[in-house]
């Protein structure tokens, strides 16, 4: 499990970087202080899929940061990932445990309580939850599940839990009010003008809020 340090995690989409090139933003956005980054480009083929996470492998250790791939156990395996984010749709987590074993990284994005407690249940290191604001990449997931739902989810388990779905800096200290461990973004970084900048900003907003709670 990723340590106390990563707090924010990014998780990558080429399409939202404005044209630049997505390994150029997370080298920006490792510089900035993110050490937790999931490579999640779902609709690359196989072959460049490992190419980005050798890429994203080699910048990751540079920083010390903690890399996962989003579903594919098998490129996470090839690149010396340090685990993987599955999902509803994915394998599930307790047969990714026996594959994986017990020291690589499984996070699962749950967009509801019960589905959270499953994953726990199953062998999950922490999880994301969400939405909790709207935000077009989780549309699909329906209605935004609120900070007190949140809230319900961090009361629910012993894991750890990061606020996903429309998290800016304006609205992270509630989501942290509300027990998250930390906070996973896509935009707010990603299609930041400055990237390092902007990934700076949230993780102090992270440590002011820790330092007086």
């Amino acid at each position: 499990m990723p340590g106390s340090e990563a707090r924010l995690y990014l998780i990558t989409d080429r399409h939202q970087t404005g044209g630049r090139l997505l390994v150029e933003v997370v080298s920006a956005a490792l510089e900035g202080g993110v050490r937790l980054v999931q490579l999640r480009e779902k609709d690359l083929c196989s072959a460049d899929l490992f190419r980005l996470a050798i890429e994203l492998r080699r910048l990751t250790n540079l920083y010390g940061a903690h890399l996962l791939i989003n579903d594919r156990i098998d490129i996470a395996q090839a690149a010396a990932a340090d685990g993987v984010q599955l999902g509803i749709s994915s394998l599930p987590v307790s047969a990714a445990r026996r594959l994986l074993g017990p020291r690589m990284t499984i996070g699962y994005s749950a967009h509801g309580v019960d589905e959270a407690r499953r994953a726990q249940g199953d062998g999950a290191d922490f999880v994301t939850f969400g939405p909790v604001y709207a935000t077009p990449s989780k549309a699909l997931f329906g209605e935004p599940c609120g900070v007190a739902k949140l809230a319900e989810a961090v009361s629910a388990l012993d894991i750890p839990v990061y606020a996903l779905g429309g998290i800016k800096a304006d609205n992270s200290t509630a989501v942290l009010a509300a027990g998250a461990r930390g906070i996973a973004v896509i935009s707010a970084i990603l299609a930041a003008a400055e990237p390092q900048r902007d990934a700076a900003s949230l993780l102090t907003k992270i440590e002011e809020y820790a330092h007086h709670t």
